[in-house]
């Protein structure tokens, strides 16, 4: 029998409590601070934004009417007189040109105005009396002359190959007879607004189609990409000496963010900034204005100061109360019996405790076995409908490679011919023919190939138009045999989705192979694979004309081994484990009955965030 001991003072045995109440509150004062700061920062950078919003207005403005003042002035001026009569061999005629622009470009203000032959050759200019005259330059390499000289307008924003300053040109063709004889150029100057603009206590940021800093409130980021560009850029740049010989560098970006609901931008040496941005359609340019983020900072961080001194300050209060009650509590004694039954209780709990702890780990441990043998079977389950899909598809795939092989060899037996008859020119044509059916082929097998390999389950930003590209080339085989008609309406500027690229084609596939079974039994071979994007989500759906899909079998459509094509014509798999990858994509995948007849399948996707799209471009 337990022996009793001497009874332990209140305020000793209290003390394990203390410390604990003292991180509680320690705990609760941090958290409170954290909540304090970003509700602060949240209300601070929605202010911000909405400065920043009207700063990118009025800055928008000033561009646009820049612009529109001087955008049909090429238009007038190719239409007088003056500018119709000059002929390249007539001193006279020119020299009334070059006086006639000298004077509508000091009234209107206009950098240059200059007048070039159907060839790109400059016959007149404003600037002929000046030691950079454009007179006897060629500028037909500029995009400008070439929307013009083609019967257009032309616009297009570069540095002068002459001058070397900065500036937006606008071209008009000049018409006679009926047929354009020349082009007229007014190039105007953008550097006022740019001056204006470094007077803002907020940097301002102009980028050409091609995302490069042409204006800039700071004159370090002139001339650097805002994104890394592509060899296509740049080889596009160099070919119209669009900044000459300028070196282009990358925006010094560090890292790009969402805090608070809002675009964070941290660039150079950590300076942050709240990013907003306008698209100019009428110029393809993208207006920017960054704002500084650390006044936003800053009042936060006194928002949440001020809120953790007050907890504290009542923290400390109750702390008091707290030493008080524990000192009138030492007065009193505890009774050894109820000490030593408390011991007695505690123990019995502890084993009880420990009995339960040890059933829960080796439950845990039971369901982690099971998830992981499950997720072993659905991959399973997932390859083996791709592997099916595949094999119905075989046959179609053997016809589509029968024809390219008889034709390529009736082309070889042709060039032997050709060859042996010295028209060397007519067999080459057949061994160019030969080459494209081979590629024709390899493309196929390679598509093939990517769609059978087991995929990877790491998610990012996927484009829409490339899997579709690749699961129509992958499923066309099928389309073909069912004799359907695959029409596509996808959105030049569909955003990316969080998706993985080769289980984002299985679905697809899926669905179109599915089409066209129910093409194939239809009237009306149509199938119609369309793409619309709201409220950050991109909503693809894939329809057909069949008889649809019964309302009392749409809750069972999309369950494992459930099929409505018959004994021997598919496994019931590929709707069900489309199903799956879609729900594990975070996305919704359900079916509906058109209107007009026909069922359409409906995948519900979200965008991809501004970070993760650059994220899954490095």
């Amino acid at each position: 029998m337990m022996q009793d001991s001497a009874p332990i003072p209140p305020m000793t045995a209290q003390r394990p409590l203390m410390r604990r109440l003292i991180g509680v509150a320690v705990l609760v004062i941090l958290l409170a601070g954290y909540f304090a700061y970003t509700q602060a920062m949240h209300s601070f950078l929605t202010d911000a934004a909405r400065r920043g919003d009207n700063t990118l207005q009025l800055a928008a403005t000033s561009l646009r009417g820049k612009m529109a003042r001087f955008e049909h002035v090429p238009e007038l001026i190719a239409d007088h007189a003056i500018i119709q009569s000059i002929r390249a061999n007539d001193p006279h005629s020119i020299a009334r040109a070059n006086l006639y622009l000298k004077s509508i470009q000091q009234m209107l203000g206009a950098s240059d105005i200059y007048v070039m032959d159907a060839d790109g050759v400059t016959q007149a200019a404003s600037n002929f009396d000046s030691e950079i005259s454009f007179i006897g330059g060629n500028f037909a390499f500029r995009p400008y002359f070439a929307d013009a000289i083609g019967g257009g307008l032309g616009r297009y924003f570069a540095l002068g190959t002459t001058s070397g300053k900065r500036g937006y040109y606008f071209g008009a063709p000049i018409r006679l007879a009926g047929q354009i004889s020349g082009v007229v150029v007014v190039k105007i100057d953008l550097d006022e607004i740019e001056q204006d603009w470094r007077g803002s206590e907020d940097a301002l940021i102009v980028t050409d189609p091609d995302g490069v800093i042409f204006l800039s409130s700071r004159p370090e980021w002139l001339f650097t990409a805002f994104a890394p560009l592509t060899a296509d850029q740049q080889q596009k740049l160099m070919s119209s000496l669009r900044y000459g010989s300028t070196p282009l560098a990358n925006f010094p970006v560090i890292s790009m963010q969402n805090v608070a609901g809002q675009p964070l931008l941290t660039v150079g040496a950590g300076e942050q900034f709240l990013a907003l941005n306008q698209h100019m359609p009428e110029a393809n340019w993208v207006v920017r204005v960054l704002l500084q983020t650390a006044p936003a900072r800053g009042q936060s961080l006194l928002v949440a100061f001020l809120v953790m001194l007050t907890l504290s300050f009542a923290a400390l209060i109750f702390a008091v109360i707290l030493q008080r009650r524990a000192r009138l509590a030492e007065r009193m004694s505890l009774q050894q019996s109820a000490r030593n039954q408390l011991e007695r209780r505690v123990s019995e709990r502890t084993a009880e405790l420990a009995a339960v702890n040890a059933r829960l780990e080796a439950e845990v441990t039971e369901r982690r076995l099971a998830e992981k043998n499950l997720r072993k079977a659905q991959a399973d389950l997932i390859q083996a409908g791709k592997l099916a899909a595949l094999g119905q598809m075989s046959a179609a795939l053997s016809h589509e490679f029968n024809q390219p092989l008889g034709a390529a060899r009736a082309y070889a037996d042709n060039a032997a011919v050709l060859l042996d008859r010295g028209r060397q020119d007519e067999a080459r044509r057949n061994l160019d023919r030969i080459l494209s059916l081979i590629d024709r082929m390899t493309s196929i097998s390679k598509r093939l190939h990517s769609f059978a390999r087991a995929p990877g389950k790491k998610l990012g930003a996927v484009s829409v138009a490339d899997c579709v590209e690749a699961a129509v080339e992958i499923a066309q085989l099928r389309l073909r045999a069912a004799g359907a008609q695959l029409q596509i309406d996808l959105p030049p500027d569909l955003p990316a989705v969080i998706a993985g690229p080769v289980r984002l084609q299985q679905v697809l596939v899926n669905l179109l192979t599915n089409a066209a079974d129910a093409a194939e039994l239809a009237d009306d071979k149509r199938i119609h694979l369309t793409a619309t994007q709201s409220d950050g989500r991109v909503i693809l759906g894939v329809r057909d004309h069949g008889a649809g899909v019964a309302q009392g079998l749409r809750e069972r459509i999309f369950d494992p081994f459930f099929s409505t094509k018959g004994v021997g014509k598919g496994l019931g798999l590929g709707l069900s484990i489309s199903y799956n990858i879609i729900k594990d994509f975070g996305g919704h995948l359900r079916v509906e009955t058109h209107d007009q007849g026909g069922a359409v399948f409906v995948i519900d996707l979200n965008c991809a965030t501004a970070a993760e799209i650059t994220q899954a471009a490095l």
